[in-house]
C-alpha cells in the first residue's frame, strides 16, 4: 500500500486530493488546524487508511505533529504541502502580510525541511525515491500589485524547490520534486464576490493535481489557458509589467 502524508487537507485542493488517493488505494496521513474536520474525514474513509494530526505549521511544535503522522504511515511515497494563505491586499494591511508570510514560507520550509531531513536517515533509495510535492501559484511568475505577500511567498516556494532539488543531488538525498501552479480555483482561499478569468472549479483542478502527482512532473502549470499566459508574461520586460496597471486580479 502506497502512504502519503498532506498538509493542509481540512479544505479545498487538499482534501480533494487526500480523498482521491484514499479511493485509490493509499493509506493517507492528513494534518491541518481544524480537528473537527480532520476526524470528519477520518470517519468517512476509516482510521485504516486515514490518520490525523492537528497541527499549525506557523508554530514550531508542528514538527512533533508531523513525527506522530510519520509513525502512523511509515516511510511515505509522497510528502505533499498544500498549506497556504492568499488574500488581495492593496491596503498592504501588515496582519495580512505578516499571516501570509508565515504560512507560505515559515510553514513551508519547516514542514519541507523536516521532511527532507526524515528521508536521509530512512528507507528511502536510488529507486525509491521520497516524492515531495508543494502547490505554489501562476502568481509567482510576475509579482501582482494587488497581492504582495501572496505572489513574493509563491515565488519564494518555487525558488526554494529548485534549490533543494539542486540541493538533494549534491547530497545524494533521494527525493524528487514537484512545483505545482495553479490559476484561479474555486476554494475558500478566493474572495467569492470578485470575478476572476478562467475561473477552474475545484474537482477539475483536482483532476490537474492528480496528473501532476502520479506523473512526478517537476513542474506542472495549469491549464493550458494559464500555460499560455505565463509563456507570455515571462516576455515582458520588469518595467513595462510593473506599468501594467489595469491588472486587477
Amino acid at each position: 500500500m502506497k502512504t502519503a502524508i498532506i498538509i493542509g487537507a481540512t479544505s479545498g485542493l487538499g482534501k480533494e486530493a487526500a480523498a482521491r488517493l484514499v479511493t485509490e488505494g493509499w493509506k493517507v496521513g492528513i494534518a491541518g488546524r481544524r480537528t473537527a474536520a480532520l476526524e470528519a474525514f477520518q470517519k468517512e474513509f476509516g482510521k485504516d487508511k486515514v490518520c490525523i494530526a492537528t497541527m499549525d505549521v506557523t508554530r514550531p511544535e508542528s514538527v512533533e505533529a508531523l513525527d506522530d503522522l510519520l509513525s502512523q504511515t511509515g516511510d511515505p511515497n509522497l510528502f505533499f504541502y498544500v498549506s497556504g494563505v492568499g488574500y488581495q491586499n492593496r491596503e498592504l494591511d501588515e496582519e495580512i502580510e505578516m499571516c501570509t508570510l508565515q504560512t507560505n514560507c515559515e510553514g513551508m520550509v519547516r514542514m519541507v525541511d523536516h521532511f527532507f531531513h526524515y528521508v536521509k536517515t530512512h528507507n528511502y533509495s536510488k529507486r525509491h525515491k521520497a516524492h515531495i510535492a508543494v502547490i505554489t501559484s501562476v502568481a509567482g511568475i510576475n509579482g501582482l500589485g494587488t497581492a504582495p505577500a501572496y505572489s513574493a511567498t509563491k515565488k519564494m516556494q518555487s525558488t526554494y524547490l529548485t534549490a533543494l532539488s539542486q540541493l538533494s543531488r549534491m547530497d545524494k538525498v533521494p527525493v524528487c520534486f514537484t512545483d505545482i501552479r495553479p490559476g484561479f480555483v474555486a476554494t475558500d482561499i478566493l474572495n467569492p464576490n470578485k470575478h476572476y478569468p478562467m475561473l477552474m472549479s475545484k474537482d477539475k483542478a483536482t483532476d490537474h493535481v492528480m496528473k501532476a502527482l502520479h506523473k512526478k512532473k517537476r513542474v506542472y502549470t495549469f491549464d493550458w489557458r494559464f500555460r499560455l499566459i505565463v509563456g507570455l508574461w515571462k516576455m515582458i520586460p520588469r518595467f513595462v509589467w510593473e506599468r501594467l496597471t489595469w491588472i486587477q486580479n
